[in-house]
């Protein structure tokens, strides 16, 4: 090893960290990656980023901690640099971890889009958000449908949650829903690939980005960046847009790199004010206006649909919601607690005295989810405890507000409640417009589509 190289440990949670590691570090000969700590998602520490993936300054590839040794490793491993490389974070939270690094001696680094954006061939629109949970998803689907009815082939690339065989997740591509199942799909990762593949669009995601973008440009005309929780994009956008929350006001300014993403927005969506109170509204307003003055700003709703609500007025109910939005992204509220409100429910019951395992474990970490179940399933075991503690809940009614059949996945012996919800934009301009307007600029289409 040269002794002019400084030691470097990436800060991550399985995402962002590998993505940094593979654009800035792999082949960087002034840096030696002495390893990465995980957070957030259960189960990555104690493996290795492996050889295959690492390159050849890497044959033995590169170990994976628990954040929690951070302090140590650092001592022990004669660390110079820790790059921070997770997103949906307190600004507290960052700094907290950035007095860790420095008090153990090391330089605290957030490294930044010059150097992690891969340029693509083809078009890039990129989705993004200030905070996981906001509706980023269902707006990446109105804007695929959007440039679909202009006669764009359409390709999403999905931020990675690679937790399983890496080597083997290093491009996955999902077609189908078999294609779910053959690559060993997390409840998380189901949530975001299957509504693209039901609706017949593809997506790829997994590990090394710029070999997914160019097996992506071979079938597309234009390039999907459907980000993850808050972070800003691994492409370079010709267009950027970002979606806030009203029902959590401020966050847009106070998480990393939420308001990274915001800054960077040419488009910024208004996500539900069907159900978000009129001061939340303004004061995120506002805080667009502060920071980004020259996007253009579309407001938007998120109307619910339920497949049988009578199944919930008068009834005690377990109400079923997307894992991370409850975990990480510290929301009271889903789709599904809308939805037991609106239709009456007699009274929520708490999953807590009933939960088993990880599930557990997982209330203990974030005790603020409350009487609300996160649909957690990064694994086979934590499918299983889902699975148990719903079992174990004496309810009439079980009220999911996940994206995808959760019925397909876990088994379910009781009466449930579907509950959806796609982006509708009030009032003008609308993404369908916008992305006329885009498609004119770069020379897909000649003419409007008459959606004005």
């Amino acid at each position: 090893m040269q002794k002019n190289r400084k030691n470097v440990i990436i800060i991550g949670a399985a995402g962002r960290d590998f993505h940094n590691f593979n654009t800035y570090y792999r082949n960087n000969e002034n840096y030696n990656v002495v390893a990465f700590t995980a957070a957030q998602i259960p189960d990555i520490d104690g493996r290795k980023y492996p050889a295959e993936l690492a390159g050849e300054m890497y044959p033995d590839g590169i170990p994976i901690h628990n954040q929690g040794e951070l302090g140590r490793l650092i001592k022990e491993l004669e660390v110079d640099v820790c790059a921070f490389s997770y997103s949906d974070v307190s600004y507290d939270e960052v700094m907290a971890v950035a007095a860790e690094v420095n008090a153990a001696g090391a330089d605290f680094l957030l490294i930044g889009p010059k150097e992690t954006m891969i340029e693509s061939s083809k078009p890039v629109i990129a989705v993004g958000a200030v905070r996981t949970g906001c509706g980023k998803s269902q707006t990446s689907r109105r804007i695929i449908e959007a440039l679909m009815a202009h006669g764009m082939k359409v390709v999403a690339i999905r931020h990675p949650m690679p937790y399983g065989d890496l080597v083997a997740q290093k491009v996955q591509r999902f077609a189908t829903i078999e294609d779910l199942k053959k690559h060993n799909c997390t409840i998380e990762e189901m949530e975001e690939y299957e509504p693209h593949v039901v609706r017949g669009n593809v997506i790829y995601a997994g590990v090394d980005y710029e070999a997914i973008l160019r097996e992506a440009e071979k079938e597309a005309d234009v390039i999907l960046w459907d980000g993850g929780n808050n972070d800003f994009p691994f492409y370079k956008p010709d267009l950027m847009v970002t979606v806030v929350d009203p029902h959590r006001p401020g966050h847009e300014l106070t998480y990393y790199p939420g308001e990274t993403t915001l800054r960077l927005a040419d488009i910024v969506v208004i996500n539900k004010m069907d159900s978000a109170g009129p001061e939340g509204i303004q004061a995120v307003r506002d805080n667009i206006a502060k920071v980004n003055p020259h996007a253009k700003v579309v407001d938007g709703a998120s109307p619910l649909t339920v497949d049988k609500p009578e199944l919930i007025k008068g009834k005690k109910v377990l109400v079923v919601e997307d894992g991370p939005t409850l975990t990480h992204g510290h929301m009271k509220i889903g789709a599904a607690t809308v939805a037991a409100r609106k239709y009456g429910a007699a009274d929520y019951v708490d999953p807590r005295p009933y939960a088993v395992g990880r599930l557990k474990e997982t209330f203990e970490i974030y005790p603020g989810i409350g009487v609300l179940l996160p649909a957690m399933g990064y694994g086979e075991q934590q499918i299983k405890d889902l699975e148990t503690t719903i079992a174990n809940t004496p309810c009439d009614t079980v009220v999911i507000g996940t994206p995808i059949d959760l019925s397909r996945v876990v088994r379910i012996d009781k009466p449930t409640v579907k509950v959806g919800y796609e982006l509708q934009e009030i009032g003008h301009p609308i993404l369908c417009d916008l992305m006329c307007d885009f498609l004119k600029e770069r020379k897909l289409i000649r003419q409007d589509c008459g959606c004005k």
